[in-house]
C-alpha cells in the first residue's frame, strides 16, 4: 500500500482562481454538493488506496483532484445506521438507530436531514440509488427533504430487472421515481449513474444550486456484473468484484464528465466514501486493517474517503475524520449557519482543517455502538468493549493490525477511554429501540474470535447453528 504523506496541499489564492478556473461565472455562486457513496467497498480496493488488481481510473483521477483522508471513519459498520449518520451529521444512536432496520422502523422523524436543510436554503435536492432508511411512507426520501428520488427503498437488490422478484409491484426493492415504480433495461449501476448525469444536466440550466446524494448499491452482494464487464476480467482472482468495481468507476466517470461538460465541476463540492468496510462475502479486502463489515475493528468502519473542492486543496490529510463531517462541511460551504439547525451536529466543517486555518484534527475522539458492542478511537488508541466477551485496547501507532491488547500496560489510558465511552452513551437512546436478534449473537462471536486473534468460526446464523450442533455431536 502506498505510504501516505503528511498533509500536503495546494491552497490556491482567490486571485489565482479566476486564471485557472474556466467557469469563473460560477465562483460567486453557492457550490453544488455531490455525495458519492458506495456500498461495502473494501478499504484497499481502489488505486488511490494502493490497490493493484482492481481498475478504478475515474475514481483515482477524482481523488487526485482533492484531499484524501487517511484516517477517516463512518459512524457505523453496517449500512443503515451508517447512512443515517451521513444524512443527519449526528451519531444515529441519538435517535435510537444503531442496528439495521426492522420492517416498520426508520430514521427518527425528529431528525433533520441534510436534504431538509439544503432544501430550506434554496437548493434542489435529490437522492439517487439506495435509501435503506425505512420502508414506511413517512420515511420515504420525498418526505425527508429530497425533492427527487430515483432508486430503491430496501437495503439491497439485484443489479438486473427481476419482474418475479425485486421488481414485483409494491416490493420495496423495486426501482422507483418519486414513488412510482420504474422498469429498466440494463445494469443498475449504469442506470443510476446515467440518471444522476441527466439530473445534473437538467439542474445546470437552472439558476439554482443542487445537492445530490448518489448512493450506489455497488459493490454489495449479489455479485452480479454484465457479461461484457466479466469478460474484461477473465481469469482474475476476484473477477466478479473487479467487473462490478469497473462498472461503478465507469458510472462515476459519467457523472464527473457531465459536471465538466456543464462547466460546473469547479463549483461542486464532492465527497466520496464507502458506507462501511468491505464485507466478508463480496471478495473485498480491507488490507492492512483487521476486521470487516459489521464489527468494531478498523476494517469495519475505517473507509476510503476523499473530498474535492474545486482546485482549492489537494493532497493527503491524516487527522481523525468522520463521515459525520460531510453535513457540516457542505452546509458551511453553502453559507448555512450551523447554529441555526434544530439539532446540534456531531460532525464539523473539515475545510479549515485541511487548508491549515485550524490546527489539530477535526476530532479528538470518535465512538461506535451497536447493541452489546461499543468502541472508541483517538488519534493513537482504539478501545473495544463487547458484553460477555471483554475489553481490549490497542495502540494503532504501533499496532495497526489490532493484535496486541495493551490495557494492562497503560491503565490510565484504558480507564479514560472506558469512561469516555460510558459518558458518551448517556447522550444516546437507552436501551436500544430495536436489535438484530440472532445476528447480534453472531457478531459477538466474531468479535470474540478477532479479539483472540484467531480465525472466524462462523459468519452467519446458519454457520453458527451448524457449529453449535457440531460441537454438541462431539
Amino acid at each position: 500500500m502506498k505510504q501516505y504523506l503528511p498533509l500536503c496541499m495546494l491552497a490556491v489564492a482567490g486571485g489565482m482562481c479566476s486564471t485557472e478556473n474556466k467557469n469563473s461565472d460560477h465562483l460567486n455562486k453557492k457550490p453544488n454538493v455531490l455525495i458519492i457513496l458506495l456500498d461495502d467497498a473494501g478499504y484497499n480496493d481502489f488505486g488511490f488506496m494502493g490497490c493493484k488488481d482492481l481498475k478504478t481510473p475515474n475514481i483515482d483521477a477524482l481523488a487526485n483532484d482533492g484531499v484524501v483522508f487517511t484516517d477517516a471513519h463512518v459512524s457505523a459498520s453496517v449500512s443503515g445506521p451508517s447512512r443515517a449518520g451521513i444524512l443527519t451529521g449526528r451519531y444515529q444512536q441519538r435517535c435510537g438507530y444503531e442496528c439495521n432496520l426492522g420492517d416498520t422502523l426508520g430514521l427518527g422523524l425528529n431528525e433533520i436531514t441534510i436534504a431538509d436543510v439544503f432544501k430550506e436554503n434554496g437548493y434542489s435536492t435529490a437522492c439517487i440509488g439506495k435509501w435503506h432508511q425505512g420502508d414506511m411512507p413517512e420515511y420515504h426520501p420525498n418526505k425527508r427533504g429530497f425533492e427527487y428520488f430515483y432508486g430503491f427503498i430496501a437495503g439491497s437488490r439485484s443489479y438486473f430487472y427481476r419482474p418475479n422478484r425485486e421488481d414485483k409491484p409494491g416490493n420495496t426493492h423495486n426501482l422507483q421515481l418519486n414513488g412510482v415504480q420504474q422498469k429498466f433495461d440494463g445494469y443498475l449501476t449504469d442506470i443510476l449513474a446515467n440518471n444522476a448525469a441527466e439530473y445534473i444536466d437538467e439542474q445546470s440550466e437552472k439558476d439554482q444550486p443542487f445537492m445530490l446524494y448518489l448512493a450506489f448499491n455497488a459493490v454489495h452482494t449479489p455479485l452480479e456484473a454484465t457479461k461484457e464487464d466479466l469478460k474484461l476480467f477473465e481469469g482474475h482472482k476476484r473477477q466478479k468484484l473487479a467487473a462490478m468495481t469497473w462498472a461503478v468507476d465507469r458510472g462515476i466517470g459519467t457523472v464527473i464528465e457531465k459536471l465538466k461538460e456543464k462547466n460546473i465541476y469547479d463549483n461542486t463540492l464532492i465527497f466520496f466514501l464507502s458506507d462501511n468496510g468491505g464485507a466478508h462475502n463480496n471478495q473485498s479486502t480491507n488490507y492492512p486493517l483487521k476486521g470487516f463489515k459489521g464489527n468494531k475493528f478498523e476494517g469495519g468502519h475505517r473507509v476510503p474517503f476523499f473530498m474535492v473542492n474545486g482546485s482549492k486543496t489537494k493532497g493527503y490529510y491524516k487527522g481523525l475524520t468522520s463521515s459525520l463531517d460531510i453535513f457540516a462541511t457542505a452546509a458551511s460551504a453553502a453559507g448555512i449557519d450551523l447554529s441555526s439547525l434544530k439539532n446540534p451536529l456531531d460532525g464539523v466543517n473539515i475545510i479549515p482543517y485541511v487548508n491549515g486555518e485550524i490546527s489539530g484534527a477535526p476530532h479528538d475522539s470518535l465512538y461506535w455502538r451497536k447493541e452489546d458492542m461499543a468502541a472508541m478511537r483517538t488519534d493513537k488508541y482504539k478501545y473495544i468493549r463487547v458484553k460477555g466477551v471483554g475489553e481490549v485496547l490497542y495502540s494503532l501507532e504501533k499496532d495497526l493490525s489490532e493484535s496486541e491488547d495493551i490495557k494492562d500496560s497503560v491503565p490510565d489510558v484504558y480507564k479514560k477511554m472506558k469512561e469516555s465511552v460510558e459518558n458518551w452513551e448517556t447522550g444516546l437512546v437507552n436501551p436500544v429501540l430495536w436489535g438484530e436478534g440472532v445476528w447480534n449473537d453472531v457478531t459477538r462471536e466474531i468479535h470474540r474470535d478477532l479479539m483472540n486473534n484467531r480465525s472466524i468460526r462462523f459468519y452467519t446464523p446458519a454457520d453458527m447453528k451448524k457449529g453449535i450442533n457440531k460441537a454438541k455431536a462431539k
